[in-house]
């Protein structure tokens, strides 16, 4: 074979290997194939090009066989002469046999190659599809039952591989059928037995070549009977072993780099999920798996077993095995299943948690000293946090995500990459391993009660989800079509639909960050603040492989003595949502019925949690963990450690419980939503039921204590500032934590970020035998170093105070920019009375007068507006007359 030719054929592979991975349609592969080898070499090498399909993706194959069928089909028979005595010469020249008519009948001659049996006739024989047995030109498979078992004694190999016949119709070059073997790869195409050619048999599935079609209708049907045929093939012995291809928290088909490398290796592929609950847990208490987490995991698994299914393919269940007393691991597991599979390939998208990450390690290192082939890959996070260098950056600011984006940014490492699509189908194995119902994992367990009904907890979770990697698309659709324009400015909005809803789905692998990224660049509307989210995610895992004990150790060495309350009347209210504060307990309710609350709402709850209830941050993370379905370690470990004052990024504000709910809530619909007892009340007392006269709860149905319960805490300033004074309590006992010239707190540096920040990368071996601590002045806010040079001061007399208390006039300028944007002269008016009042106030406050008394009138309705927004105040309706 000329070296043109070769360099054809490696041509068709690599396109070949776009249609496996579904880059390629398989007409348009067929149509490049016969462009780049040309018709007669697309002839002869197509069916031997693709044959290793026959044995791994039997759909694919079967596709393409029938394409090559329907084509060849219909060439003239002019042609199909030409290509026999071509075929006949050049297997003369190479082999230098015998005549071609007497190969069948040395059945020894080609033990080593397999061949393609071309039998040629007149055209004026086997036109008529009920001519005898022995009519000249009529193909082995055109003969009855009994002839074609004679002809397995007289013609062995030729039964052995099966033939494929092509008519000639020249009377005058050939008068006999003439019978050609053809020298093809040793992966030759093979084709079952099929019935006589006519046109009441074609459409059970006849595939012989050697008649024509005589109308669309026919060759439809026989490309569907051929379909229907080649899938049905049994397996060669000689098929290659199986890939292992180990899902974790990957639950998807669209853009999973480890399930569209496993169809480039042509092998069969055998899904398998191992759950192993000791090692999800790692060292320390991590609660890695929640009740909430386990029950969509296990609806994810279904969900994705039955997307496998409809590719051909279906996902291996196994609990993690162990030998004698010892805890199952998910090394002995995937031992006993290579032994029993005869796999020597495990493919895997890569985990980041330094336990997990540590197992995996274990396992491919094991594995690959007993012949195993192990591949990793990189798909949970935008970024590998292990790749992330603080080189060119330094680490000033560590802990926020601008610092995290500009390390990023410096030290870009392997680009993002596009989005692979979902394969069309999965090569499945001839022998499937024995595995356990997914109900044996026990992910779904219910509680049952004494009379041994089962308390269904998660009732309102299927409600609020559709936990399918379809449900992932459809809300990431919805979110890009609607909410993704409010995310900017309203993603706080509780009682509003304005966030995507898409962390569960993220979190199980149900939807890959790299897709969602693309997906919002392709939005015509690009929110930073959404895709900076995604930076948050990564920013998380890299500080849980920076600092393993996250989940559990404050980072903050001086804050671990913090005086914590002990009070677990506060912590169960809190976690049931009767605190009394109707913005925290709808917030606790909906995260107990549905799984999830957004990020504002977590931002309030941990807030009063740590800075009002003085309850251990490590308490809420654990709530967290064990209720949220999108219960994740790295982002609820980071997040809780800031809320709780021992992370390395201090947040610089606190979440008023009350008045936060003029930002989130402004018209009370979401405590409305969650606290159906308190639905009568007023917008404006809503939130706080306490200060209702008693007449306007009698007349609500309201009962505090009741019906409602009473605050766990009422003097909230007084709580805040204790939280302040314990800080500065902590922080003036332990001055060697707190850098003197700048107040900020010091944190020790792991090994690795020093190695990076001074250079050290060849003195790793000095840095860790002298195991030197190295401090590092992190992020520190703004009142606590106020407080620290008068610890006994209370909150309010701070000028640094962190309290938020929202948007206390928000109500007030939406209803003037509703007016603004109704009536230009009221816009005008208002802006110039606006105007003078600030002259006014200027004037009183330059001649020591007393500010000018706000008029106290009751509101008064517009006459035409209806809406919510109908309310004006009484001020500004007064300053416009």
């Amino acid at each position: 074979m000329s070296p043109s030719a070769d360099g054809n054929q490696a041509t068709v592979r690599q396109m070949l290997r776009e249609v496996l991975v579904s880059r390629e349609d398989p007409e348009g592969f067929f149509a490049k194939c016969v462009s780049v080898l040309g018709h007669q070499e697309t002839r002869t090498q197509f069916l031997s090009i693709i044959k290793p399909l026959s044995t791994a993706n039997t759909r694919l194959y079967s596709v393409l066989s029938s394409l090559y069928q329907e084509y060849f089909s219909q060439v003239s028979e002019d042609s199909e002469l030409e290509l026999a005595l071509a075929l006949s010469l050049l297997e003369m020249e190479d082999h230098q046999t015998s005549t071609p008519n007497q190969l069948p009948h040395q059945p020894g001659v080609r033990d080593n190659q397999s061949s393609v049996l071309l039998n040629s006739k007149p055209k004026s024989q086997g036109k008529n599809c009920t001519q005898q047995e022995d009519a000249p030109g009529r193909g082995k498979n055109d003969l009855p039952a009994q002839s074609r078992s004679r002809s397995k004694e007289t013609f062995p190999e030729a039964e052995a591989h099966k033939s494929l016949h092509i008519e000639s119709g020249d009377n005058q070059s050939l008068g006999t059928s003439q019978t050609l073997y053809v020298p093809v790869s040793s992966a030759s195409f093979t084709i079952p037995n099929t019935a006589p050619i006519c046109e009441q048999n074609m459409k059970e599935g006849d595939v012989n070549l050697s008649v024509k079609p005589r109308h669309p209708k026919n060759r439809r049907q026989r490309r569907k009977a051929a379909i229907q045929q080649i899938v049905g093939l049994t397996r060669s012995p000689s098929a290659p072993p199986p890939v292992l291809l180990w899902f974790r928290r990957d639950l998807r088909l669209c853009d999973n780099p480890a399930l569209i490398r496993s169809l480039e290796l042509g092998a069969p592929v055998i899904p398998v999920f191992i759950w192993s609950p000791e090692e999800e847990e790692g060292p320390g208490v991590t609660v890695a798996m929640g009740g909430a987490c386990k029950y969509w995991l296990h609806q994810a698994l279904s969900c994705f077993c039955a997307s496998l299914e409809r590719i051909g393919s279906h996902l291996v269940f196994l609990k993690a095995s162990g030998e004698g007393n010892e805890v199952g691991s998910s090394l002995q597991t995937l031992k006993v299943l290579a032994k029993e599979t005869g796999a020597q390939t495990l493919m895997a998208n890569a985990l980041y948690e330094p336990w997990l990450k540590e197992r995996d390690d274990v396992v491919f290192s094991s594995l690959q000293k007993e012949g195993f082939e192990c591949k990793m890959f990189h798909s949970y996070c935008l970024r590998n946090p292990f790749s992330v260098s603080t080189e060119g950056v330094g680490l000033r600011g560590i802990g926020s995500v601008s610092h995290f984006m500009s390390c990023c940014r410096q030290n870009p490492g392997a680009a993002v990459g596009v989005p692979l699509d979902p394969p069309v189908s999965l090569p499945s194995p001839a022998h499937w391993p024995q595995g356990v119902p997914l109900n044996a994992l026990g992910l779904a367990l219910m509680p049952r009660r004494k009379d041994g009904t089962i308390i269904d907890w998660a009732a309102n979770i299927r409600k609020s989800w559709d936990i399918s990697e379809d449900g992932a698309h459809a809300r990431l659709e919805a979110f890009l079509h609607d909410g993704v324009y409010r995310y900017e400015k309203e993603s706080g909005r509780a009682d509003a639909p304005n966030t995507s809803c898409l962390s569960p789905y993220l979190h199980v692998g149900q939807l890959s960050p790299r897709w969602l990224l693309w997906d919002a660049k392709g939005a015509r509307c690009r929110p930073p603040k959404f895709q900076r989210k995604l930076a948050w995610r990564d920013l998380a895992y890299w500080q849980l492989t920076l600092f393993p004990d996250l989940p559990w150790e404050s980072l903050r060495p001086p804050y671990k003595a913090l005086r914590w309350s002990i009070d677990r009347s506060h912590l169960k209210a809190w976690q049931k949502g009767k605190t009394g504060y109707p913005l925290v307990d709808a917030a606790m309710r909906q995260l107990w019925l549905t799984g999830w609350m957004n990020n504002y709402m977590r931002h309030v709850v941990a807030s009063f949690l740590i800075a009002y209830l003085h309850l251990p941050w490590q308490e809420g993370y654990r709530w967290f963990q064990d209720t949220l379905v999108d219960a994740d370690v790295a982002i609820d470990a980071m997040m809780w450690q800031n809320g709780g004052m021992c992370g390395l990024d201090h947040w610089n504000f606190v979440m008023h419980p009350v008045d936060a709910a003029m930002t989130c809530d402004p018209y009370g619909s979401y405590v409305r939503e969650w606290c159906p007892e308190l639905a009568d009340l007023p917008d404006e007392l809503i939130h706080k039921p306490w200060k209702c006269p008693a007449s306007m709860l009698r007349r609500t149905g309201v009962v505090l204590g009741q019906t409602y319960p009473e605050r766990i805490v009422t003097d909230l300033e007084e709580r805040r500032s204790k939280s302040l004074q314990d800080v500065a309590l902590v922080r003036k006992q332990f001055p060697q934590y707190v850098d003197k010239r700048s107040g900020c707190d010091l944190v020790p540096l792991p090994r690795r970020l020093v190695s990076e920040a001074l250079g050290l990368s060849h003195w790793d071996g000095v840095v860790l035998t002298e195991e030197k601590q190295f401090l590092l002045p992190v992020i520190t806010r703004m009142e606590f170093k106020h407080q620290l040079e008068d610890p006994d001061a209370d909150a309010a007399s701070n000028p640094y105070n962190a309290v938020l208390k929202g948007y206390v006039s928000r109500k007030r300028d939406e209803t003037i920019a509703f007016l603004n944007e109704r009536d230009f002269t009221a816009s005008v008016m208002y802006e110039g009375t606006q105007r003078q009042e600030r002259l006014e106030k200027d004037y009183r406050r330059m001649e020591g007068l007393h500010p000018s008394p706000s008029p106290r009138r009751r509101v008064r309705r517009t006459p035409t507006a209806k809406d919510k927004f109908s309310i004006v105040p009484s001020g500004a309706f007064t300053s416009m007359r």
